[in-house]
């Protein structure tokens, strides 16, 4: 008997602390709770990206080196001329010649900056008007650098040529390279991109010269390739670091086919003085002549010293 009411005592005890524990349990949630937290975290997250967004630093002027893409290639295989196996120091990526564009677009080149670090892009009518121009700072290497430019423009006509121009200068300020693309500017349609084509490869070469070098004597003597944009004269000088010419030479080729040639500039120095030689070409259709840059259409230079 006595552990009949043991037990009995052990069970009510049991029932009762049941009880307390059922009463002290959290309270349920309402049906509609679970979604309302989920909407509130997805807000907080979305608000947060936002607020990172925002605190995120403009892009300056001059932006940072841009790696070079593996994308920008183009598929065609260029046709290399014999003797042009050099790539161009103001190398076009995209567009290529006579690309129909509508604005805004894109500008890819691989380039080698000038001395003085300055690389000036411009995009030019059919006339030579500037219808935009953009300074960059791009550091010097000789391997050269990856750049990317955003150019719109605004026209009058439906269409018209255009010129894509890009320049780069030494310290003295004189022209170190500058190169050009035709192109088709439309003021409404889609652009239509044309691959670069063989014209990667820079369009003078020269025997036996090079830059930095050295020349005795009171004579350059100059032998080699060109490869002319157009039919007009193409002129070769010895600049003084001032810009004005120690020596000059008028070139005339038949055509726009590549063409072997062969001159001499002679000089007149009393110590080593270091000059650029320069062989550029120009655009007789621009009627807008740049106070800067001319008309030119094609410089390529190197620098060498002269002995006297």
């Amino acid at each position: 008997m006595k552990h009949k009411i043991i037990l009995l005592a052990s069970f009510l005890g049991l029932l009762s602390a049941c009880s307390q524990a059922a009463e002290s349990a959290l309270t349920p949630f309402p049906p509609d709770y679970l979604p309302t937290v989920v909407a509130l975290t997805g807000q907080a997250a979305f608000a947060a990206s936002d607020a990172l967004t925002a605190a995120a630093p403009v892009e300056t002027a001059l932006p940072t080196e841009t790696p070079l893409p593996s994308i920008i290639y183009p598929t065609a295989t260029p046709t290399i001329e014999p003797g042009f196996n050099d790539f161009a120091q103001i190398r076009f990526i995209s567009p290529g010649p006579m690309s129909s564009l509508i604005s805004s677009f894109n500008l890819q080149v691989l380039l080698i900056s000038g001395e003085s670090d300055i690389v000036q892009v411009d995009l030019l009518g059919e006339d030579g008007r500037i219808l935009q121009r953009v300074l960059e700072r791009v550091e010097r290497n000789l391997s050269g650098k990856y750049r990317n430019f955003d150019l719109s423009f605004e026209i009058r006509a439906v269409s018209e040529v255009g010129y894509i121009r890009v320049s780069t200068k030494d310290e003295f300020g004189r022209i170190q390279a500058l190169n050009t693309m035709p192109v088709l500017l439309y003021s409404v349609g889609s652009n239509q991109i044309n691959p670069p084509g063989n014209t990667i490869y820079e369009r003078t070469m020269l025997e036996g010269l090079e830059d930095g070098d050295e020349i005795s004597g009171g004579v350059v003597n100059l032998k080699g390739l060109f490869w002319p944009f157009n039919d007009q004269p193409v002129f070769v000088d010895l600049l003084l670091p001032n810009g004005k010419p120690l020596s000059s030479r008028v070139l005339d080729f038949k055509g726009i086919d590549p063409e072997a040639f062969e001159t001499t500039l002679p000089y007149k120095i009393t110590e080593p003085t270091r000059v650029r030689l320069t062989i550029h070409q120009e655009n007789p259709l621009l009627s807008v002549t740049d106070p800067d840059l001319l008309k030119h259409i094609y410089v390529y230079t190197l620098d060498i010293l002269l002995n006297p």
